[in-house]
């Protein structure tokens, strides 16, 4: 076993290790017991009283959803506003320009709805003053919504009948002030003490290696501000336009040990965050080994495929000892460069140490097929919600075939609950491959209009185009980078598809949760459906294989699959 292979090994031991313990320190915080920060209470209620929000009254699941929308159409406004005026604004040391409305829109709303999607040049693209108040701000409060609406979905399968769960504002400040910024500002230490810069100086001027009046600029900026919560709330913009490839964003491997270790860490701890909650550890196991099971599905043959590189250029007489190097980091290496490209996929990250651009087919492929499952530990909070869809299915259809009522934790199971189950499961399909076939549509009608789109012609450029709608619907924001996205076209319909992908999700599970939380507790009896053994768990793995393969075999198909083909032949 080489050295590479253990880094890897390590990175997720520690991240399981961590996510434990951290996991019923954050079920602590959203039961206001007791906890280790407890002294950032006072600020909390500074933030209430200014606010004018009664932190103790409950809501409903409709009031936390309307509390949720409101203040994000809020922050959606405050983005647009500075990314279309930053370039008079101040904090602009290198003169960069305004943004555009089109790119404007679709930038605002993809760190608004936790994508990052970026379809401009982070140290070209943006200034301090965008990166930091708007970016930085956008990724804590985007990360913190989709704990909120986790807290509130696991407030409601306690085993009571009520339509109170809990206050909205609260789980989001305490989100804020106990889970992100306190890791966030020891991680960003971390990083200042590995060279990663923070200052606000512009560009700086340095000779080129080829000497003499050769002159070569470099960004700089506040980069260690950013970077901590853009792993930390799986947000995944970077600050610099190559993400974390850029050795200013990512130092050396012990920062990407942390990078990683980080991004996967809540999405990780939220499983036994609900199993503390609930009181039911079994049960958290139980989703832990299927989210694991299918995350090694597609990771371990990630690594093996670029560890053996291309085929076609091994015909060559080309080494492949290093495995498919194209696109990576001499200094990470194929195994940890494989392995982010899924655990960045795998959750909402989107964040990138090499360029998924340049993968094999078939790792491309499993990169996609990661953002359309979307709830192997998935986003801040919203990966939860995203198996607890799986979870309603898989219960609906176990009940079916032993011919009892479906129930779930002691609430039935019917009609209205499965509907709004089945339309979300949907809408992911509808808007990845409509936004796919229209994308296709338009660029074969106007092949040169929009010759700009596409570097890569036939199946990869196919795959461009499902990369970036699959990328947009999972709330992920990384991408096929052959991909010309810097126009109306683009960066409209994505940023539609990113408003819907993020918010009818959590709309979906919270409104399931609190109808649930609405209906009359009954006991569990011999006949009741056990959702804590590895049978239920088979159950589920199997629901997620049947919906995605049926959802999005074709277009796979049409994509990666063909590419793998043609290579090999």
């Amino acid at each position: 076993m080489n050295s590479e292979l253990l880094g890897v090994i390590l990175m997720f031991v520690l991240t399981l290790a961590l996510a434990i313990p951290f996991g019923k320190y954050i079920a602590k915080v959203y039961e206001g017991e007791k906890s280790l920060l407890d002294f950032f209470a006072p600020l909390e209620n500074f933030f209430f009283r200014i606010s004018g929000i009664d932190a103790k009254k409950e809501m409903n699941w409709k009031e936390s959803m309307v509390a949720l929308l409101t203040i994000n159409l809020v922050w959606f406004l405050f983005a647009m506003f500075i990314l279309m005026n930053q370039g008079w604004l101040p904090m602009n040391p290198d003169h960069n320009p305004s943004m555009s409305s089109d790119l404007a829109f679709n930038t605002a709303i993809s760190f608004l709805v936790n994508c990052n999607l970026q379809d401009y040049s982070g140290e070209t693209g943006a200034t301090y003053l965008s990166q930091l108040v708007c970016f930085t701000f956008l990724q804590f409060v985007s990360a913190a919504t989709g704990l909120a609406a986790a807290a509130v979905v696991f407030n409601a399968l306690k085993a009571r009948t009520t339509k109170d769960l809990g206050n909205f504002y609260n789980y989001f400040i305490k989100s804020l002030t106990r889970i992100l910024l306190p890791i966030s500002v020891v991680v960003a230490i971390l990083f200042m003490m590995n060279g990663m810069p923070m200052t606000f100086d512009g560009k700086n001027t340095i000779s080129s290696l080829q000497g003499g009046t050769d002159t070569v600029s470099v960004s700089t900026g506040p980069v260690a501000a950013m970077i901590p919560i853009k792993h930390l709330g799986t947000n995944g913009g970077g600050f610099f336009g190559v993400n974390s490839a850029h050795p200013f964003e990512n130092p050396n491997y012990f920062t990407n040990i942390i990078e990683m270790i980080i991004q996967l860490l809540i999405p990780m701890a939220m499983v036994f965050a609900l199993g503390y909650y609930l009181r039911k550890k079994k049960f958290a196991w139980m989703i832990f080994g299927v989210m694991t099971l299918g995350f090694l599905c597609l990771v371990i043959p990630n690594m093996i495929m670029e560890q053996h590189g291309n085929p076609a250029i091994a015909k060559m007489g080309v080494d492949m000892s290093a495995g498919a190097m194209e696109g990576k980091e001499v200094r990470f290496g194929t195994p940890a460069s494989a392995y982010w490209s899924i655990v960045t996929t795998v959750i909402s990250t989107g964040s990138v140490n090499s360029f998924h651009d340049s993968f094999m087919p078939l790792s491309g492929m499993n990169e996609m097929l990661a953002m359309m499952v979307n709830a192997f530990y998935g986003g801040c909070g919203v990966g939860i919600l995203n198996f607890f869809i799986f979870i309603i299915i898989a219960v609906f259809i176990s009940g079916l075939m032993v011919g009892r009522t479906p129930e779930f934790l002691g609430k039935k199971i019917e009609a209205r609950e499965m509907k709004i189950a089945v339309v979300v499961t949907l809408l992911s399909a509808l808007l990845i491959k409509g936004g796919t076939a229209l994308a296709s549509y338009w660029f074969a009608a106007n092949p040169v209009t929009h010759a700009g789109w596409l570097n890569n012609p036939g199946f990869h450029g196919f795959s461009e185009m499902l990369y970036q709608y699959t990328s947009s619907n999972a709330n992920n924001g990384s991408g096929f980078e052959g991909l010309g996205d810097n126009t109306p076209f683009w960066n409209i319909t994505a940023g539609f598809v990113m408003i819907l992908g993020r918010f009818l999700p959590i709309i979906g599970p919270v409104a399931i949760a609190g109808i649930l939380a609405n209906k009359k507790y009954i006991p569990e009896s011999a006949g009741t459906l056990k959702t804590d053994t590895v049978t239920f768990g088979v159950m589920i793995f199997a629901v997620i294989f049947i919906v995605t393969a049926l959802s999005y075999f074709p277009a796979l198909v049409l994509g990666p699959i063909a590419e793998y083909f043609s290579m090999i032949h």
